[in-house]
């Protein structure tokens, strides 16, 4: 079997704040290196060969989770870019148990700490990431609602949706 690209699964937003938020990308990320829309991501590298595992998984956990919040902290400095940091409990567990669940095929960068964030700038001079962080204040960041998991394949850049899972639990 040829080798599957692998898999990313990130938080799907509710439309008013990825609006906002994909709007901030495209003004300050480099227009050239953008090559995905604002996300919230959960894993960044999963086995590509188990979709239909992974896809079962996810279909099971949205099924029984209601939308999820996710409340504004601060902007914060990526030193060559910034991001928007969110707080929930909700989709720390979520995340938890599917890091539980995934474990023997999380990549290190997946066994980090979750962080939910939303990178707005990246690969850009340090001096225009300080700009736009002194520029920013913390009632620029919106609160949003998670309202799906998303399934990615990763294309060495671009990435292509592969399914989404709704969540409609109460």
């Amino acid at each position: 079997m040829p080798h599957e690209p692998p898999l990313i699964v990130t938080a799907l937003l509710d439309a008013r704040a990825f609006a906002v938020l994909d709007g901030l990308r495209r003004r300050h990320f480099p227009a050239a290196l953008n090559k995905v829309p604002a996300h919230v991501s959960l894993f960044h590298a999963l086995p590509g060969a188990e979709i239909a595992a992974i896809t079962a998984t996810l279909d099971e956990i949205a099924a029984r989770t209601a939308p999820i919040d996710l409340w504004p902290l601060a902007p914060v400095s990526l030193g060559r870019g910034v991001a928007f940091r969110y707080e929930s409990e909700a989709l720390t567990r979520v995340h938890g148990e599917l890091a539980r669940r995934w474990a023997g095929w999380l990549s290190p960068q997946d066994r980090q700490s979750f962080k939910p964030h939303v990178t707005i700038q990246n690969k850009v001079a340090p001096a225009d990431a300080r700009a736009l962080l002194a520029n920013l204040t913390p009632d620029a960041i919106p609160p949003c609602k998670v309202e799906g998991l998303g399934l990615w394949r990763y294309l060495g850049g671009p990435w292509e949706a592969v399914g989404e899972s709704r969540l409609t639990g109460p």
